[in-house]
């Protein structure tokens, strides 16, 4: 699977932003789908996990009800909607697919294949 991330860029604290992430290369649907983030100095951390059919969805803590995962499997897109953003949101966002489910997905040592990263940055 091929993975490319797209909607980074520079905002104010309180704005929003909207991620992609373009699959191609293998069934998308067989695969669960997620985004990481990684600050500087920092680990690369989990954020979000959507299923296959988009059926169940996995927040890290601090962006729940901020952060919204979806996908389009017509289209072979996952989004990340991204309100209320803060200074501590800034980083590097990776999304991330694993043949496993997207409770399993939370670790990046489960991951299967990484996109290459698109950068977020949240001034305050």
């Amino acid at each position: 699977v091929q993975l490319q991330a797209s909607g980074g860029g520079v905002v104010q604290a309180g704005g929003s932003l909207r991620l992609s992430c373009e699959a191609s290369g293998r069934t998308f649907i067989n695969y669960a789908m997620g985004w990481f983030r990684q600050a500087p100095g920092r680990e690369r951390e989990f954020v979000a996990s959507i299923s296959g059919s988009g059926g169940s969805k996995y927040y890290k803590d601090p962006v729940n009800g901020r952060f919204v995962i979806s996908r389009d499997n017509a289209k072979n897109v996952v989004y990340l909607q991204m309100k209320s953003l803060k200074p501590e949101d800034t980083a590097i966002y990776y999304c991330a697919a694993t043949a496993g489910g997207a409770s399993y997905l939370r670790l990046p040592s489960r991951i299967d294949y990484w996109g290459q990263g698109t950068l977020v940055t949240v001034s305050s």
